[in-house]
């Protein structure tokens, strides 16, 4: 292996704003700190949260890079101090809280994951920030169990694909929201029993249907406005919501009666500024409950695009369009 370069190729933000104020630009390679270790990245996930960065609406934790960035693979390079787990040389993944659209990254090594065998350094760039999500929302906080049904809002993305994957893969009976017949074929193949077109259907009505008038167990939902009253119509007694982002907007104006009279949890949750330790603990669940599923094949990332480093903006345009289905990688 050789020496790590002192600087390195990275995504700036030139501005709030719209894709195009994504730029290529050069900087000094990071050094990894106590408990931290360094990552030569081959690939780096988009998420939304990064576009949200980009329009200034979503600053990272205090103390944090400014490059945009949740997650990444690739390859150790360095370790700061009090680091044993890893070495130079592991193939790994990583949650980050920034940094991650670079050649280098820094990750905290409580955050850091083996990559399965088998398992290609750029499918394993989009990992880390949906299933940390997911796992941390749908079944920590959610508490979705084997037998209960689950729905996922926006099911062919990132985190919907791999809600989807998980809770069937956990016994639940799945149902998600999609926009147009493309995105629930490919929903129904992994492992919705039912993926309804919001365009054209009431989820509400089809829930109801499907259920027997009885609800679902868990809603994971981020579209937040006018869902949130149909959320808990469409929750069955004792259900709970876990809300994780507002794409519809956080003020909502809703008869929350049913919450009352079904006896309802609505709870949320925000990654990325959770300490080191929670996120670590989120890791070894990762590990020992849903790695062996990935190392398998029964789980695994949906890639729909990738692209170099150097075309970020292209990369968050097609995020943007919502056209895709699975996860955006950049790739270096």
């Amino acid at each position: 292996m050789g020496a790590v370069p002192s600087e390195m190729a990275f995504i700036r933000i030139d501005r709030p704003g719209p894709p195009e104020v994504l730029v290529p630009d050069r900087m000094a390679v990071p050094k990894p700190g106590p408990g931290e270790v360094l990552i030569k990245v081959a690939a780096a996930g988009i998420n939304r949260p990064d576009v949200l960065q980009r329009q200034g609406a979503y600053p990272p934790p205090p103390g944090a890079s400014d490059v945009p960035g949740l997650e990444v693979a690739g390859e150790v390079v360095a370790l700061g101090q009090n680091v044993a787990r890893w070495h130079v040389g592991d193939r790994v993944m990583a949650l980050v809280s920034s940094g991650g659209y670079a050649e280098y990254c820094t990750a905290p090594a409580p955050q850091v994951l083996p990559v399965p065998d088998g398992m290609d350094l750029v499918d394993a760039g989009g990992v880390p920030e949906t299933f940390f999500t997911v796992w941390a929302n749908v079944f920590d906080r959610g508490r979705l169990q084997p037998g209960e049904s689950f729905l996922v809002h926006g099911g062919s993305s990132g985190i919907g694909t791999t809600a989807i994957q998980l809770a069937h893969a956990s016994g639940a009976t799945v149902f998600t929201t999609v926009g147009g017949p493309e995105k629930q074929r490919a929903c129904e193949a992994l492992g919705a029993k039912r993926a309804i077109d919001y365009r054209n259907e009431d989820f509400v009505a089809v829930i109801a249907a499907m259920t027997g008038e009885r609800g679902v167990d868990v809603i994971l939902d981020m579209v937040g406005g006018p869902y949130v009253e149909r959320n808990l119509k469409a929750l069955a007694v004792e259900g709970r919501l876990v809300q994780i982002a507002w794409l519809e907007g956080a003020k909502v104006q809703a008869n929350f009666m049913p919450l009352m009279l079904k006896r309802l949890t609505w709870t949320g949750s925000t990654l990325r500024p959770r300490p080191v330790e929670q996120k670590g603990l989120i890791a070894r669940e990762l590990e020992e409950r849903v790695w062996p599923l990935l190392a398998t094949g029964k789980v695994k990332p949906l890639i729909h695009a990738t692209f170099p480093l150097s075309e970020a903006a292209a990369a968050h345009r097609l995020m943007e369009a919502s056209t895709h289905i699975g996860k955006i990688v950049l790739r270096n």
